[in-house]
């Protein structure tokens, strides 16, 4: 039986992927960019936000600092790309095998010996989530949100609704920040290059540096939404990328599906709403008897494809009836004008 906490935990962590998918939004759809570096820069995130919380600093500089670092990789990727002049898919491909390494070295920090390290726990540190916590429980919303459900007879209920409430704010307000950074005149420059780098060129825009500010943000939004996963799950892992890449875009292809791309605010409104749908699906997969969690990969490639598949099949049947509609009407047609004549 699918209950409501686990609706409720799928919601919570698409909410925090939802920033991931925001970034992998602005490299795939508006750059037009195939950025592998996201599966890198994703563990950057986790590892630097991990790495400096370990080691006394504030949860919240942590944050700031690995979006940074993020921001910096991105910024790399894009100069192999324009400056060295590197293939796209390749430059991403390099730089997240370079960071595969960088990771373990910034993971290393905080061991004695400076030695790469696959893993920092989180278990007993402070983060953004409990230091919000702290705010939180007093205020008294917890007890009154479950109350008004047990009223509709909900019998499992989240222990509290801080970290929704905490990461609803967070990715509403990166999504005005998108959304208005894309209505300026940078931010329109971008969406040209993306459109079409030859033409925006023509008009003496600077299409190099607009491709490595693009990678820039989107990477910086993937290690922020990597900070957040490792501090909402309490550890950091050097595996904790592989996929990333995937997931970005499943989200993507499935809001835009949904919930359709007339605006940039309805966009990227459907990229958030993609990565939920995204999270309840897979947590509904996954309680399939003959699946389980080593099948994620697997549910995710499947998930993507169904995305891709179902709204070209829908479009071309409801193509068939339009052309049988009209097919219909010009026989009436025809009979209508034989019966006249006769």
């Amino acid at each position: 039986m699918f209950s409501f906490v686990a609706i409720f935990g799928s919601v919570e962590l698409g909410i925090i992927y939802a920033i991931l998918a925001l970034g992998v939004y602005l490299s795939f759809r508006v750059l037009d960019f195939p950025d592998l570096t996201v599966d890198g820069s994703f563990v950057t995130g986790a590892a630097v936000a991990a790495t400096m919380i370990t080691m006394g600093y504030s949860p919240l500089a942590a944050t700031v600092l690995a979006l940074v670092a993020g921001f910096f990789a991105g910024c790399i990727t894009g100069l192999l790309h324009t400056k060295g002049k590197i293939n796209s898919l390749l430059s991403g491909i390099l730089m997240m095998i370079a960071l595969y390494s960088i990771n373990l070295r910034i993971m290393g920090l905080t061991s004695d010996t400076s030695v790469g390290r696959p893993n920092i726990p989180l278990l007993n540190s402070e983060t953004l989530f409990s230091q919000f916590a702290s705010f939180w429980k007093p205020l008294g919303i917890d007890g009154w949100m479950n109350g008004l459900f047990s009223s509709l007879h909900v019998e499992r209920l989240p222990a509290t609704w801080g970290i929704l409430f905490f990461m609803i704010i967070v990715v509403f307000l990166i999504k005005w920040g998108t959304d208005w950074f894309l209505q300026t005149e940078v931010g329109l420059a971008l969406r040209a290059t993306g459109d079409n780098q030859k033409m925006i060129r023509s008009f003496s825009a600077n299409t190099d540096l607009l491709i490595i500010l693009g990678l820039g943000i989107s990477n910086g939004f993937v290690a922020l939404s990597g900070a957040l996963v490792a501090q909402y799950s309490k550890f950091a892992d050097i595996g904790m990328g592989i996929g990333m890449i995937i997931i970005g875009l499943a989200s993507v292809i499935i809001g835009e599906a949904l919930f359709g791309t007339k605006s940039i605010f309805r966009t990227t409104l459907a990229v958030i709403g993609g990565a939920i749908v995204y999270r309840i699906v897979v947590s509904i997969a996954l309680r399939v008897q003959f699946l389980d969690t080593g099948d994620m990969k697997l549910i995710t490639a499947v998930i993507v494809i169904l995305a891709l598949v179902m709204p070209k099949l829908i479009d071309k049947q409801k193509e068939k009836k339009r052309k049988a509609k009209r097919h219909a009407e010009r026989m009436a047609s025809v009979k209508m004008a034989a019966d006249q004549e006769g």
